[in-house]
């Protein structure tokens, strides 16, 4: 497998493909690791311990297609729906992948079948079966893997996308894999989903307060960020004035365009409006309290006024008054 494609290409991912070959993967092991009964669990605790051998069903292993469209040199995938396929003897069904691009078809006219997807670690030499499978109906698949395995100290999304190139190996032509760089885009409808996915309310009937640390790591998250990459342009440019990285004009100006929009936290003007916010966000939290006390005093009063109304009838000193 080649480190980088050479065709020039640029593919844009859209985020909703990555949640259906989650959610397919996600079914398909949930089905083969059904949860245990008591029961069942403490047999087969009993019967690993007996025997000494722990076992493991290794991870399943998911395959679809990826529709979107292509304009010029841009690729764009937008959707994906799932594949029968069996990798055992190397089959696909057409039958039902042709009954899908139909209905995709009524929907999405100008959808086109891109590739196909599936998930691991990484590309193997069996993947390039259904690689060639799927020629006849692009003659140049591209080949989205995702890798469902968690690596907490990886940043970058698990999802790789392939080509397949015709190279000359041993003075044999063979199609080979190749990696391709690509950028995540989104329209306002996924905008929405997403933003409304990650500020759903946890099913164990998290507290406001939960949701308020997962708002404010979110916000941390984001600034640490900002900050990295702000102290990469930082050590560009002390490089460049080192000399030890070449000046570029184009460079600098863009990142004197982007210099202007970070905000300037250290001005006298940034610190008046934040004394003046700071100022009316407490005067608004004094009032608020003067008025909660104000509102518990009017009701004691209320109730002992009501209180010695009716002890002064009970003991006839109304008229006395």
């Amino acid at each position: 497998m080649a480190s980088s494609s050479s065709s020039g290409l640029t593919f844009k991912l859209h985020p909703l493909v990555i949640v259906n070959i989650s959610d397919h993967y996600t079914r398909v092991k949930s089905q083969m690791n059904p949860p245990l009964t008591s029961t069942s669990s403490s047999a087969t605790v009993n019967d690993n311990n007996s025997n000494g051998v722990e076992h493991h069903q290794p991870a399943p292993r998911v395959y679809g297609c990826v529709i979107g469209v292509q304009r010029g040199r841009v690729v764009e995938i937008f959707n994906s729906f799932e594949l029968l396929y069996d990798p055992s003897t190397h089959s696909l069904d057409r039958t039902f992948l042709e009954k899908k691009q139909e209905l995709y078809k009524k929907v999405f006219p100008h959808f086109y079948i891109l590739g196909w997807y599936s998930t691991g670690s990484d590309a193997e030499e069996s993947d390039m079966h259904i690689h060639k499978a799927l020629m006849d109906i692009n003659e140049s698949p591209l080949y989205v893997l995702l890798n469902p395995a968690i690596n907490h100290a990886q940043k970058d999304l698990p999802v790789t996308i392939y080509e397949s190139e015709l190279h000359v190996i041993d003075g044999i032509p063979q199609l080979i894999f190749v990696r391709s760089s690509y950028t995540i885009e989104t329209v306002e409808a996924e905008r929405i989903s997403v933003d409304h996915v990650a500020h759903l309310k946890p099913s164990d009937g998290g507290s406001a307060a939960t949701q308020l640390a997962a708002h404010l790591t979110g916000i941390h998250s984001a600034i640490k960020m900002l900050n990295s990459r702000i102290r990469v342009l930082h050590h560009y440019l002390v490089g460049m004035q080192k000399g030890d990285i070449p000046c570029e004009n184009s460079l600098l100006r863009q990142v004197s365009s982007l210099l202007r929009r970070l905000p300037a936290i250290e001005s006298e003007k940034f610190q008046d409006d934040f004394l003046m916010e700071y100022s009316d966000t407490l005067l608004i939290t004094y009032l608020a309290m003067f008025t909660n006390c104000s509102s518990t005093m009017n009701e004691l009063v209320d109730k002992f006024n009501t209180a010695y109304d009716r002890h002064s009838r009970r003991g006839g000193r109304t008229a006395f008054i």
